[in-house]
């Protein structure tokens, strides 16, 4: 992940590659956030947003956030689905239940632009949709979420 994003959507990249650290490589979670950490160049605020996001989620993943990726990615196995949009989904799905300060729209656009950079030509499509349908639950009173652009 080359580059150097600014604000929420650095903290969710770096965030997201120590993730992917985690799953491929069954790296422990602390030295996978601090190997991460060790090579972004983030403010301490970032900082802390990513080791929180990274913990939140792992701590989450197996009780609340497969399942509810499970229920919603028909025709679809948790490890069937590409090593970074399961990753990308879980990061969102944490964040939209467990930081509702952060504008839904806007983590659901973040999941589906790192999809799109980091992951096949479909993910933006399909973290989108999964994305989509667990916010209308979420929010029914909202209009639908953005579809991907392609």
């Amino acid at each position: 992940m080359n580059g150097k994003p600014s604000g929420r959507r650095a903290v969710r990249e770096w965030a997201l590659r120590a993730l992917y650290q985690i799953d491929l490589s069954s790296k422990p979670v602390e030295e996978a956030i601090e190997e991460v950490l060790g090579v972004a160049a983030l403010e301490p605020d970032d900082a802390d947003a990513v080791r929180e996001l990274v913990r939140g989620t792992t701590r989450t993943q197996l009780t609340e956030l497969d399942p509810l990726i499970q229920q919603y990615a028909r025709g679809w196995t948790i490890d069937r689905m590409a090593v970074i949009d399961r990753n990308l989904l879980r990061l969102a799905i944490y964040e939209l239940r467990h930081h509702p300060e952060q504008p839904y729209k806007v983590v659901i656009n973040d999941a589906i632009e790192l999809a799109k950079k980091y992951s096949t030509a479909e993910s933006g499509r399909f973290v989108n949709g999964i994305l989509g349908a667990i916010v209308r639950q979420m929010y029914p009173e909202d209009a639908t979420p953005r579809e991907a652009n392609d």
